[in-house]
């Protein structure tokens, strides 16, 4: 996935959850927008540096917005959520996630579920693969980074992630297949495990969900770099999961 084209600052404070102070090159300092509901644990600190991209959208109150964190040891962070499904997106259409290669047509944010859901890509087979079930994918960008290496989901309370595991345990349930798939956007992420001491109830539900047969995955991610600068993200490969 190319990113946009992306300019450097020194990260002043994010607040207000949507918003980030930032000092440019120049030393002048500018609010830009924050697309990101989470905590943001370790992915945002006074001192990072942060890459921006720049909207030519007249309508747009703050025209910047944050895209990556580069972490003092050179690691970069995606912290624009978004990326995650267009990432996941490009990955299905190439055939790169080798467990979801099988299906042919791939439909994103379908309805679905009994509380009012909409899954993240519904997979599906083409007229020759009849016998394949309908697949529901549900991406969870992740970014939260133990010293260990290991990735975590999620990096605070989340209802509506609790929700979407509800409802692919009835996807299951009604002979379906159901994924959910982390998406490892921490280039320091070499595997991934559930974070139990910040939702509880979260790590019990994608416990469920694999005992019900609900399929776990994280892949993790690779950034290319021009002269310094990031120009693309991919997805990687598959790391080893503890849940």
């Amino acid at each position: 996935m190319q990113l946009p084209q992306l300019q450097s600052a020194t990260l002043i404070r994010r607040y207000k959850r949507f918003l980030a102070d930032i000092e440019l090159p120049n030393g002048e300092v500018i609010t830009i927008h924050c697309a990101n509901t989470g905590a943001m644990t370790g992915c945002g600190e006074a001192g990072d540096t942060v890459w921006y991209s720049t909207s030519d959208n007249p309508k747009r109150k703050y025209r910047h917005s944050w895209e990556l964190t580069e972490k003092a040891n050179g690691e970069l962070v995606c912290v624009n959520t978004a990326r995650a499904n267009q990432l996941v997106h490009e990955a299905l259409q190439q055939g790169k996630i080798a467990e979801l290669a099988q299906y042919q047509i791939i439909k994103p944010e379908v309805k679905y579920g009994t509380e009012n859901s909409r899954i993240d890509f519904l997979l599906q087979a083409n007229e020759a693969q009849t016998a394949l079930a309908d697949c529901y994918v549900e991406v969870k960008s992740t970014t939260l980074l133990t010293e260990s290496t290991v990735g975590m989901f999620p990096d605070a309370k989340t209802e509506r992630g609790q929700k979407h595991l509800r409802e692919l345990i009835q996807m299951r349930q009604q002979g379906q297949h159901a994924v959910i798939f982390f998406a490892a956007l921490h280039s320091g992420i070499q595997c991934f495990q559930v974070a139990e001491q910040i939702d509880a109830k979260y790590a019990a539900l994608l416990q469920q969900a694999q005992q019900q047969g609900v399929q776990i995955l994280c892949y993790t991610c690779r950034y290319d770099k021009e002269n310094g600068t990031p120009t693309a993200l991919h997805l990687s490969h598959g790391v080893p999961i503890k849940i």
